[in-house]
């Protein structure tokens, strides 16, 4: 980015400090170095940080910021306030300032400043020449030791980590693999790679079972993974590769569209509710119904995503990443520097924030016209509470529900049937306003109702074939005699 037209210059210059000793950064980083007046070092816990004397470091960040995210976004801030103020200043980093250097990322994106990088040696360099390879023929694939679990999800090797400064990260790297996959991992061998480019480089030949343990992880630590029996979410790859196995050499799979699978994706969650209400939290064996139920689910969603994969629209990383950074952007209380007092003002901060990405101009848009209708209501009517239109408590609504049925009555009198719907509409929205008001979802409610219902009736069934009664020619004297019964017991 460069500044407008007759303004001085605002710059950072960024310049890379190698792999290991002095003997690695350039004559031209030299320089640089030298001309600067205002230097800053993004840590002076690096062989080649005595090269950049008189600077301002960002240690204390790393002490005081909750996440790595944070230290990079006040190391910008910092970096552009100072080059505003003195026009350019000088900002060295470990390395290469662009190989996994967030920092300059952040930098680069920055409208205010003009972010100029001067090429160095980065830790690539040493790393391949220690192993003995050539990362192109050898397909070598670089990841950040703190993204692990995601960036190489699918991928067996050969993988070069880098970021693998304490045993805390080497031990999230081998947690990626479930348990399965880290058994068959277990004696697989992996390289820890330590100071290179110094004096005390240490090269240590381990186990992926015993990575975490048989080193001393530091600043200046990697990890060479030669190749895994298992890879990362390697049973969540087996079941996309299934779902376009089957939408490519399936007939029916092949037929189905968006719109033909919306009655499977609404049974399959009717379904996982089901599983949900019958899950006993003192009885594991009920575990395997909602299992077997999610499953469909998921299955249900992957295959949306395999038709749009197909179509070019979209693939199932466009949802999972869509999903991830809207999760992040919502939560301010976690991922950000806001303070939340509690679960209300999350929600708040939720709604806030959503309706500022959706541009929404009414409280009710987003409210999907497809729910079910109990659920409509309450969602509808809470919206409308949240700016203040509602009733005190529910001893004000609860007056409306006596107040409608009186109104359906004299609609059911007069014989209007269209007027009788419409008053029987408005008493069940004065059932749901009375439910919100008790704090109980009426969808919930009703499902519950009705389950007791059929279960109290179908204990009916059982006593009259146990007695030889005939419910079909049974009067209402007797299915009520029975009921009680059923009831009492």
């Amino acid at each position: 980015m460069s500044s407008p037209a007759g303004a001085e210059p605002r710059r950072v210059i960024v310049v890379g400090l190698g792999p290991g000793g002095p003997e690695h950064v350039t004559e031209q980083t030299v320089q640089a170095i030298a001309a600067s007046p205002h230097r800053y070092l993004r840590t002076s816990r690096h062989p080649s940080a005595v090269l950049v004397p008189d600077a301002i470091t960002f240690d204390h960040l790393y002490e005081s910021a909750e996440t790595f995210d944070s230290v990079y976004e006040q190391v910008t801030e910092s970096l552009v306030a100072a080059a505003l103020e003195h026009g350019e200043v000088l900002y060295a980093v470990p390395g290469s300032p662009l190989i996994l250097e967030r920092s300059v990322r952040h930098l680069r994106a920055d409208p205010r400043i003009e972010c100029r990088i001067l090429p160095a040696m980065s830790f690539l360099d040493v790393a391949y020449a220690a192993l003995g390879i050539d990362p192109v023929e050898g397909g070598v694939t670089l990841i950040d030791g703190h993204e692990f679990a995601t960036a190489a999800a699918g991928r067996t090797g050969p993988l070069l980590v880098a970021h693998c400064h304490a045993n805390w990260v080497l031990s999230d790297i081998k947690l990626a693999i479930d348990d399965a996959g880290a058994a068959s991992n277990d004696d697989i061998e992996v390289v820890v790679l330590q100071r290179l480019g110094t004096v005390d480089e240490l090269i240590t030949h381990t186990t992926w079972s015993q990575m975490d343990t048989a080193v001393d992880a530091d600043h200046l630590t990697s990890l060479y993974i030669p190749r895994l029996r298992v890879g990362v979410a390697e049973h969540y790859q087996r079941f996309h590769a299934l779902t376009r196995t089957l939408r490519e050499q399936c007939p029916w799979d092949v037929e189905q569209t968006h719109q033909s699978l919306i009655p499977y994706l609404l049974e399959e969650t009717y379904e996982v509710v089901d599983a949900l209400q019958s899950l006993d939290s003192d009885d594991e064996r009920t575990d395997a119904d909602l299992i077997e139920e999610l499953g469909d689910l998921l299955y249900q969603i992957e295959f949306h995503a395999t038709i749009a994969e197909q179509q070019g629209r979209f693939t199932i990383a466009d949802i999972t990443q869509g999903v991830h950074d809207k999760l992040v952007r919502r939560h301010p209380h976690v991922f950000g520097t806001t303070e939340v007092s509690g679960t209300g003002e999350v929600l708040a901060n939720w709604e806030s924030i959503k309706r500022d990405e959706k541009h929404r101009t009414s409280i009710f848009d987003g409210i999907p016209s497809a729910l079910p209708s109990l659920s409509y209501a309450y969602k509808s009517q809470k919206k409308a509470a949240g700016l203040g239109f509602d009733w005190t408590d529910v001893s004000g609504a609860l007056p409306k529900i006596a107040e409608e049925v009186d109104e359906l009555m004299h609609a059911h009198g007069s014989g209007d049937k269209d007027a009788t719907a419409d008053e029987l509409g408005d008493l069940l929205f004065s059932v749901v306003n009375v439910a919100r008001h008790l704090k109980v979802d009426p969808e919930v409610a009703l499902r519950a109702a009705v389950i007791k219902f059929r279960t109290r009736f179908e204990g009916v069934e059982r006593l009259a074939a146990e007695r030889g009664i005939n419910l079909g020619a049974s009067d209402l004297a007797t299915l009520d005699q029975l009921w009680e019964e059923v009831k009492r017991t």
